[in-house]
């Protein structure tokens, strides 16, 4: 998890997007348990209840249970229904800007495709004159 907060949102929300980011990247499976609240804690210099508050939010969503006296784990169906979630929320809030600003731009479908095949194929530049 990256170390640095952002002023825009209290940082539980911030905690809970970053176990968002780990399930929907795979690195919590379904079925795993969240880092403890006390190493969350200690690790990132924050309140535990602060933790405690971002888990929370993800068992009131449904994508963590609490299993009492063994911590919290992600549910089964968690990463499924986090993808639908956050690809909805793309379509709906950042798609719009993108669409806007390629029609702005007057790219073309083809312009988008090479220009991110020319970015993925090369890692240092080269070739690309």
């Amino acid at each position: 998890m990256d170390r640095e907060w952002n002023d825009k949102q209290p940082i539980y929300r911030q905690l809970r997007d970053r176990v968002v980011a780990m399930i929907l990247e795979d690195v919590l499976k379904e079925g795993d348990p969240l880092p403890s609240v006390r190493n969350v804690a200690a690790e990132y210099r924050v309140n535990p209840l602060t933790v405690l508050k971002g888990y929370q939010q993800l068992v009131d969503e449904d994508f963590v249970e609490s299993r009492r006296g063994l911590g919290m784990f992600v549910k089964t169906g968690a990463r499924n229904l986090l993808l639908q979630g956050e690809r909805q929320k793309f379509l709906a809030e950042e798609w719009p800007r993108i669409q806007a600003n390629i029609q702005r731009l007057g790219l073309t479908p083809e312009d988008l495709l090479n220009g991110a095949g020319k970015r993925r194929g090369s890692k240092s530049g080269k070739g690309e004159r």
